[in-house]
């Protein structure tokens, strides 16, 4: 059976068929449960489905992957993955489903599914040491309707990556650690239009088993609630700083000015008595020259 499709499929692609898979008519691949630990070689390039499930593939070539830009089905679940960029899906514009379930990611960066364009369903579930997904990483997937981040490390998501998906309908975000505090109140409160029955808190110990829903109002309150008399006491002490500052300030500014002006007075004054000195000397000289010319004269 398996060497009948490989037959059609030849005819259909020079490429063949990678050893281990089974290919057929309709450009699908089959190669899950193979014990595979690398990305499969020799793909046809008008491959429309691939399923590399349940294998120890470590890693996802960018280059290999790209060719396949007719690519609408790709399921990586049960894999070894530990990283995901924006250059590993950056040619497969076609791309409708994509399943990285039960692997071991670490984060999603800022655009690693940004050249998804047709991105329909994504499932990200099962990742223990997934702990961070950047604000943007969903920002140009409008198409995404089916969202699962279930069971993975994840104590806090940024509304944004929820807000940039404009047809969501369903979304995942149970068996997460989430933390219900004022950081994660936005998520609390988009929560109560897109209810999960099993998100609940895990952090803090008073709200834990509480679902996000429930808290999300509470958490608003205690977020957002007035000024208590400690912080109208700090400030005045800020306030009060800021006014002895600005006195002590004026005043050395003030001594420095009279300071400057009777040293600018006190040295006009000694400028005028030279100047005095100087002309009173001068005179004195030119009458002692006359007295010495007419010398001359009377003992003529």
């Amino acid at each position: 059976m398996s060497g009948k499709r490989r037959g059609v499929l030849v005819q259909l692609s020079p490429t063949g068929c990678p050893d281990r898979c089974v290919c057929d008519e309709q450009l699908v691949v089959q190669c899950a449960g193979q014990d595979l630990t690398l990305f499969p070689i020799d793909l046809p390039l008008a491959t429309r489905q691939l399923i590399i499930s349940n294998n120890r593939i470590g890693d996802l070539p960018a280059l290999q992957l790209n060719y396949l830009s007719d690519l609408v089905y790709l399921d990586c679940s049960n894999n070894s993955i530990t990283e995901i960029s924006e250059s590993t899906f950056g040619n497969l514009r076609k791309l409708a489903y994509l399943d990285m379930s039960f692997n071991t990611l670490l984060q999603i960066e800022d655009r690693t599914f940004g050249p998804l364009a047709s991105l329909v369903m994504l499932r990200l579930t099962d990742n223990p040491n997934l702990g961070e997904i950047h604000p943007d990483a969903f920002s140009e997937n409008i198409a995404l309707q089916v969202l699962d981040v279930s069971r993975n490390n994840l104590t806090i998501l940024n509304i944004s990556s929820l807000i940039a998906l404009p047809v969501l309908r369903s979304l995942g975000l149970s068996g997460n650690p989430w933390r219900c505090d004022c950081d994660t109140e936005d998520l609390c409160l988009w929560v109560l239009n897109h209810p999960d029955c099993q998100t609940v808190c895990y952090n803090p110990p008073e709200l834990a088993g509480q679902r996000l829903a429930e808290v999300g109002m509470q958490l608003r309150a205690d977020c957002h609630q007035g000024l208590g008399y400690w912080d109208y006491l700090f400030f005045i002490a800020i306030g009060f700083v800021i006014f002895s500052a600005g006195t002590v300030s004026a005043w050395v500014m003030g001594v420095l000015m009279v300071l400057y002006e009777r040293y600018s007075k006190r040295k006009s004054e000694e400028v005028d008595s030279d100047d005095e000195d100087d002309r009173g000397g001068g005179g004195g000289g030119g009458n002692q020259g006359n007295g010495d010319l007419s010398k001359p004269g009377m003992q003529v």
